[in-house]
């Protein structure tokens, strides 16, 4: 059946809507997915909360604008059937507005409790819920042959166990060889160059094969088919083979003698030298070396004894003691009571909470089953975790950078279908993405990891498993290794998924099951079995009391 466009311009409410919860739908994918991608950065307080903030904010709004792909499926993965739409787009538009309601409801809400979630499944779920609405189960794709729904929930055991796996070989070799070697920081400091090299070939592999224009493009149609390679090889290759050789010339001619002479000669030399380290003169020794080490990776549990501020209840005459100083105020005084002071209040709690997602201190944020988990853990040599650091931070970024040329165009997918059925009357099964959707992508998603990132990152980052900039290097590779053997394998993964399973995998290499708080992780893989339903059935809930609901159009006169 042929398409039958609607008229141009209709339904506008229907497209400020959209653009409204394809913002909330941004900040949500902000808030629980890129906030997985550092959580492990600043959980081993490799970064801080405002630094892994800082990067991010150009990493991801970076990846949108300079490799986001120039156009966007309109259905996710061929969840529901585009033609079943083609006599009546209006319901389509409607559908894709139901679906971006009911993804970012959830999204929210699972970010609220700190479960990290698959926004990507979320979306689908809610797809499936506006198809099943519109046409019934017959509409939505139940095969494991194009990608269907048991492929999506195939995902929920697949990308974690290989993630885990990977992660754990990752840091197995690591502290047999670094961490179990006769002198380990100079066994970490010959073997950056190594790690730095293989490092960025996977994740410069992952960002050029995986944004949205890409040089060439490695897939499967289905697990168990043959992988087909698309466009420029050379090029693709070329680049990659470019940044990974200079990575290498770079560690080898600068990180080693930077390292050599920071950690093993102790000298007082900043992060900033390395680039000219060669014409840094020799400086005096740094004799708190030890000492920041430990404030900086050490100090994981939380500190008992902390000082506290203790309020005399006792005193009800309205005197307010300051060291020696004594202020009396009446008890009927009410000019504090004025206009102003309500006003600075208000903007006070505003304050605390806008900037509450750049000054808290993650790793101190711990449960009382984290604790008992992190008690299990191995601590080694912090002049070497230190040397990881670095590397956790480059993968970080990688992989922020990489989501926001991947994921940023997924997330506005709909709002691009629904915007060229404002504009045009019909969508076209691949949707033009206009540099504004990206721009407002990107800025949304930045937000949302500011404001409310911090909830995922405190159980991925701290209450998991115990974080050292090791293990947070061996959880992030493991992952994006992971994603990319995915890729061509066909097999269904969610980074969110990856990361969990990469952290749980490197949990369990402290050689006790009680090193994972299984209570985390029981909570987590719960709110993965609840995404598809959940967003599922409020999208066609949703959908089903617009479209078949009492309506002033109907019954028609």
């Amino acid at each position: 059946m042929p398409v039958v466009p609607m008229p141009v311009n209709s339904f506008t409410w229907i497209f400020g809507v959209t653009v409204a919860f394809a913002i909330l739908d941004a900040y949500a994918i902000g808030a629980n997915d890129v906030a997985n991608s550092f959580a492990t950065s600043v959980g081993s307080r490799s970064l801080k909360l405002w630094q892994a903030c800082s990067i991010a904010v150009f990493t991801e709004l970076g990846g949108a604008l300079l490799l986001g792909g120039v156009t966007t499926g309109t259905i996710k993965d061929g969840i529901i059937q585009l033609g079943r739409f083609d006599a009546r787009q209006d319901l389509l538009m409607a559908a894709f507005m139901c679906a971006l309601i009911g993804s970012s409801t959830w999204v929210m809400t699972a970010t609220r409790f700190g479960w990290p979630v698959s926004t990507t499944h979320s979306i689908i779920g809610a797809l499936i819920g506006v198809g099943i609405s519109a046409f019934g189960t017959s509409a939505v794709n139940w095969n494991w042959e194009g990608k269907g729904v048991p492929f999506v929930i195939a995902g929920w055991f697949v990308a974690p166990a290989l993630a885990g796996v990977l992660a754990a070989i990752i840091y197995g070799l690591t502290s047999q060889f670094v961490f179990k070697a006769k002198n380990p920081l100079r066994a970490g400091i010959f073997a950056l160059p190594v790690y730095f090299t293989v490092t960025t070939f996977i994740v410069s592999f992952f960002v050029v094969t995986k944004n949205g224009r890409s040089p060439f493009k490695i897939s499967s149609p289905n697990l168990g088919q043959p992988i087909t390679v698309t466009g420029d090889v050379a090029l693709g290759m070329g680049i990659i083979g470019g940044i990974t050789g200079a990575m290498l010339l770079f560690t080898t001619l600068f990180a080693v003698p930077f390292f050599i002479r920071k950690l093993e000669k102790e000298e007082d030399i900043k992060w900033y030298h390395l680039f000219y380290i060669f014409l840094v003169p020799t400086q005096p020794r740094n004799e708190n070396l030890e000492l920041e080490l430990s404030r900086q990776f050490t100090p994981h549990l939380v500190e008992e004894g902390k000082d506290v501020v203790v309020v005399d209840e006792s005193k009800k005459d309205g005197a307010v003691t300051v060291e020696a100083t004594t202020v009396v105020v009446a008890k009927n005084d009410e000019t504090d009571k004025t206009i102003a002071s309500t006003f600075k209040g208000a903007f006070s709690g505003i304050y605390a909470a806008a900037t509450k997602g750049l000054t808290m201190d993650i790793a101190a944020e711990q449960s009382a089953s984290a604790k008992e988990a992190h008690h299990h853990a191995t601590l080694y040599d912090n002049k070497v975790e230190y040397l990881f650091s670095f590397l956790q931070v480059m993968t970080a970024s990688f992989a922020s950078f990489s989501h926001g040329a991947n994921d940023t165009a997924n997330a506005i997918g709909p709002l691009a279908a629904v915007y060229d059925l404002w504009s045009t009357g019909k969508v076209a099964k691949n949707a033009n993405v206009e540099l504004w959707m990206f721009v407002l992508g990107g800025l949304s998603i930045d937000l949302g990891l500011v404001l409310w990132g911090w909830r995922i990152m405190v159980n991925l980052g701290n209450n998991l498993t115990y974080h050292s900039p090791s293990r947070g290097f061996a959880m992030e590779l493991g992952a994006a290794t992971a994603v990319i053997t995915a890729t061509f394998f066909a097999l269904p993964v969610s980074t969110t998924q990856c990361i969990v399973g990469a952290t749980i995998g490197v949990g369990l290499m402290n050689g006790s099951l009680k090193a994972v708080n299984w209570r985390m992780v029981s909570w987590t893989m719960f709110s993965w079995i609840l995404t598809l339903p959940i967003a599922g059935l409020s999208a066609g809930i949703l959908y089903t009391i617009l479209t078949r609901g009492p309506s002033f159009n109907y019954p028609k006169a």
